[in-house]
């Protein structure tokens, strides 16, 4: 009996262990010479991502030794928190119900919006934060009502402190899997325009949300709303990335460029060449994905506005 219930510990022991480890947050430790922007160009997400995920302003210096949190690359996380600004909560924000959450210590926007099935696009957009926030305990938020926790606690993710001796730091897997699922491919409204010419377009959903354009060889991707150019770089599981801001704050995401001709902090006037059409390492054919952003929340890219 002894045997047998032995034997039952340690299998539930080992489950326990497994499924703690899947779930639990995936930490960097800071090593020397780094900066949050090598770190974020190492798991090709942002710095403004890498920053709210660990409640770090932009005067905050990180040291040898302490843990980050590395937060899941989120394409509308990354173009909310690209922003100068949020202009309001978006449609769906708007509407839902919502509940009192009070910030405890340890707690991120990060942490927040995970305990409460929320994204921190929407966590924000409800909040009226901009991409500059810190929160501090005490500070009272509104959450989902539908959430997971509407209380005040702990966050599983804490702020980034120094490693304790023997610890395990989970590193992330930098290969990410391929999200994207097709819906209807239609042929480009000659009255449209779009980044490169006569596409053939192909609904992208899921996870991402917009549509994949097809291009000729090294096609130059031409701006389609004049904006200021928020971020420019790899981004995971997207290839080189630009987003553009409108003055009305709608951010233009042109992703999987082969190449990048304008810099962070450039204005793109419309026509303006951002770059070329990249190959795609999976159907091996020229092609853009696009998207349009507003406050975070993925719009019908053929209903943005042009100019």
């Amino acid at each position: 009996m002894k045997t047998h219930f032995g034997k039952l510990f340690f299998i539930i022991s080992i489950f326990l262990f497994f499924t703690t480890s899947i779930f639990a947050d995936i930490t960097y430790k800071v090593e020397k010479g780094d900066t949050l922007y090598s770190i974020s160009r190492k798991y090709q997400i942002t710095v403004a991502e890498l920053r709210t995920a660990n409640n770090l302003s932009e005067n905050d210096v990180i040291k040898v030794g302490q843990k980050l949190i590395i937060p899941d690359a989120d394409i509308g996380t990354a173009a909310a928190l690209s922003s100068t600004k949020t202009a309001g909560s978006s449609a769906s924000a708007s509407t839902a119900k919502t509940v009192e959450y009070v910030v405890a210590k340890g707690d991120t926007l990060y942490g927040i919006a995970r305990k409460n099935g929320m994204t921190v696009a929407d966590l924000m957009a409800i909040n009226n934060l901009d991409s500059s926030a810190v929160i501090k305990v005490g500070q009272k938020l509104k959450v989902s009502a539908g959430s997971t926790s509407s209380s005040s606690s702990a966050a599983t993710s804490k702020k980034s402190e120094p490693a304790k001796p023997g610890e395990t730091v989970i590193k992330v897997n930098e290969k990410a899997p391929d999200t994207r699922t097709y819906g209807t491919t239609i042929t480009a409204d000659a009255n449209t325009k779009w980044p490169v010419s006569s596409p053939k377009i192909t609904q992208v959903k899921g996870k991402i949300s917009g549509v994949q354009l097809s291009a000729k060889t090294n096609e130059a991707v031409l701006c389609i709303h004049e904006g200021t150019v928020m971020y420019v770089g790899v981004y995971r599981g997207f290839g080189q990335v630009v987003f553009v801001q409108s003055k009305t704050g709608l951010i233009y995401a042109y992703t999987g460029l082969g190449s990048v001709k304008v810099r962070k902090g450039e204005y793109a006037v419309s026509g303006a060449e951002l770059g070329t059409a990249g190959l795609d390492s999976i159907s091996q054919k020229y092609q853009i994905t696009f998207m349009v952003f507003q406050n975070g929340q993925p719009i019908d890219p053929a209903k943005a506005p042009r100019n």
